[in-house]
């Protein structure tokens, strides 16, 4: 396998299957968006190709959008126990270190993120990279009290934030 290309242009000259295979794991599990993000381009930066795939995923259906959401992983939950997460969640998690939480930090995000699905439907959603344990904690607990709506769209600029996360670490790690 050839190794990705290293900057916007050259993964604007791609062809259409190539381009989603390298940036189809930029939003978890959800390959179309690069997929119709690829019909804007070129893209002269690493700005613009966030925008076109932020704004393929702003088009989508509100399914759509929960099915994203869902995508999603718990943090420090079911997935992270039984190893079945994506390569980038298991390092942003790591790099907030939930994979080193004391017994009652992980009960505290376990209940968290219980009760927060409950209540949203959803899993909660954070850009953790570079964050603190305490940080995801007390954000947990607060959004708990947010609207279901609000917690939507929340959840959809997390992502994006993580998705820029994503770019970034693509494209800087050739």
């Amino acid at each position: 396998m050839t190794p990705a290309p290293t900057t916007p242009a050259a993964l604007s000259a791609l062809p259409k299957n190539e381009f989603a295979r390298v940036l189809g794991g930029i939003f978890e599990h959800t390959s179309w968006i690069a997929v119709r993000a690829y019909e804007r381009r070129p893209f002269e930066s690493v700005d613009a190709l966030h925008a076109a795939m932020l704004a393929a995923l702003a088009a989508a259906p509100r399914e759509a959008k929960l099915a994203l959401i869902c995508a999603h992983p718990e943090l420090a939950g079911r997935e992270a126990a039984a190893g079945t997460m994506t390569a980038d969640s298991v390092g942003e998690q790591a790099s907030a270190g939930l994979d080193r939480c004391s017994a009652d930090e992980l009960a505290r995000l376990r209940a968290g993120n219980a009760a927060y699905r409950e209540k949203f439907g959803f899993p909660f959603v954070m850009a953790v990279k570079g964050r603190s344990r305490q940080e995801i904690l007390a954000a947990l607990a607060e959004r708990t009290g947010n609207t279901r709506d609000a917690e939507f769209a929340r959840c959809l600029d997390e992502i994006g934030k993580i998705a820029r996360l994503r770019l970034d670490a693509l494209l800087e790690s050739r």
